[in-house]
């Protein structure tokens, strides 16, 4: 069942306990994305608390996440486990959506390592245990996570971790007929390799290198990979470029390696782990819970979200949409692999000029056309680019330029610009790039000569 209702009967207005939502008192925020808010709760009848997180329809729409969010939702309600985030129920008004989820209290584990630093190495095997626990539980339920990162691994009061973000999830319909996901998603210092790769991945195999990425965070307080260069960051993670401490036991260490295995098919899996001796240490496997179908009002269907049903991203993408982009492409990008400087002279009026946002695709190339038209340019749409031209009268105007612009997406929350002049004058070209990062409040990371 859904409770689906009407917005002046789910939202009763400002009380002297605080505003309700249905039988639930909110409270103060938790915390803020991209949709929405998140907000403590108190159940009137039971005083049990609950995290909700209030969704703006009108902005899941404009933004065409539908899908993650059905995804998030169709995910987290098949998962009941003590070391995952659970969701109790879904409730709907006419502009917003509901989750009333488990309340953790204790924060997240990125905040508890970045405080304290590195954990203990009998504290960090315990977390990393229930994090194991928690990760195959989800993939025996067939839910792959996909970005699992400190971030979405929670504390709670009993300094017990809890799995949570299930937006880039996957379940076995979001598979093709090779057997393997296809979408490129997840967080840069936490994705596994064969994701990067873009030829297609095991969503199983791909958990396990970032879990991998969370335990050695735990043991040593650093990133395994990190470098504020996107390729040359993928490129240390294509080749498994990790420096393990000296100073660790010596099953941590082996077992870091099986994981950080850049080859996925020589990588540890998860039952391997659960029977690694490092592992096993006073290792007390979690239970996972009982059915509770009076609870169990979850649905993503029509009436929750009431938008039109799109396509799953893994089996379909616009034509009209942005391009991704696989780490090979990124690693080529980079300034300090480009050998034309060997062979040729620097030609500054030959540029093609690179920067990272963390705008989506439409907003970028909307506030792109929105500076260029300002500044008397033409401009033309076609698959996912935007053609600038600025046509002059006569026989010599020196003025005349023809530029493209596109996006490339590195992960759902990063994507490359690139503005590259096809034809035309480099003082025009260079006021225009200027303009376009200023306008967009960016700095170019990089120019790359053609």
């Amino acid at each position: 069942m859904v409770l689906v209702q009407q917005e002046d009967e789910i939202m009763q207005g400002e009380k002297k306990k605080g505003m309700r939502v249905g039988k639930y008192e909110i409270g103060r925020t938790l915390g803020e994305g991209n949709f929405g808010k998140v907000k403590y709760a108190r159940h009137v009848d039971s005083g049990q608390s609950f995290a909700i997180k209030i969704l703006e329809k009108a902005r899941i729409v404009d933004l065409k996440f539908i899908n993650q969010i059905k995804r998030e939702i169709g995910s987290s309600k098949l998962l009941k486990h003590p070391n995952v985030v659970r969701l109790y129920e879904v409730l709907a008004s006419k502009s917003k959506i509901y989750m009333v989820l488990e309340y953790v209290n204790g924060g997240e584990l990125f905040d508890r390592i970045a405080s304290k630093g590195k954990l203990k190495e009998a504290q960090g095997r315990k977390l990393f245990q229930q994090l194991i626990d928690g990760v195959s539980y989800c993939h025996n339920k067939g839910v792959f996570h996909r970005d699992l990162k400190l971030e979405n691994v929670l504390i709670d009061s009993k300094g017990n971790i809890k799995i949570t973000d299930f937006g880039l999830s996957a379940l076995p319909q979001h598979f093709r007929s090779d057997g393997l996901l296809h979408t490129t998603c997840g967080s840069p210092n936490y994705v596994a390799p064969e994701i990067l790769s873009n030829r297609g991945y095991d969503g199983a195999t791909s958990d396990t290198w970032s879990c991998g990425v969370i335990l050695y965070v735990i043991l040593t307080g650093q990133l395994p990979f990190d470098d504020k260069n996107l390729a040359i960051l993928y490129k240390k993670i294509f080749k498994g470029d990790v420096h393990i401490p000296k100073w660790l036991s010596l099953g941590a260490k082996n077992l870091l390696k099986r994981i950080l295995d850049p080859n996925p098919r020589t990588r540890i899996t998860m039952a391997e782990i659960k029977i690694n001796e490092w592992f096993k240490q006073d290792y007390v496997p979690a239970n996972p819970y009982e059915e509770d179908l009076e609870c169990d009002h979850i649905s993503t269907d029509n009436q929750v979200l009431t938008v039109q049903e799109s396509a799953p991203v893994d089996t379909q993408r616009d034509p009209e949409s942005h391009s991704l982009i696989n780490a090979f492409q990124l690693i080529g990008m980079s300034s300090c692999l480009d050998l034309s400087g060997f062979f040729e002279k620097e030609d500054i009026s030959e540029r093609k000029i690179r920067f990272t946002s963390n705008l989506l695709p439409k907003q970028l190339l909307d506030r792109i056309e929105n500076t260029v038209t300002q500044m008397g340019f033409q401009v033309q749409k076609r698959h996912g680019r935007l053609k600038v031209l600025q046509e002059c009268k006569g026989q010599k105007c020196p003025t005349t330029l023809s530029v493209v612009a596109q996006v490339f997406e590195i992960s759902p929350s990063l994507y490359v610009v690139e503005i590259q002049k096809s034809s035309g004058d480099s003082t025009v070209y260079r006021q225009l790039c200027n303009r376009i990062s200023s306008d967009l409040g960016v700095q170019r990371t990089r120019e790359i000569l053609i």
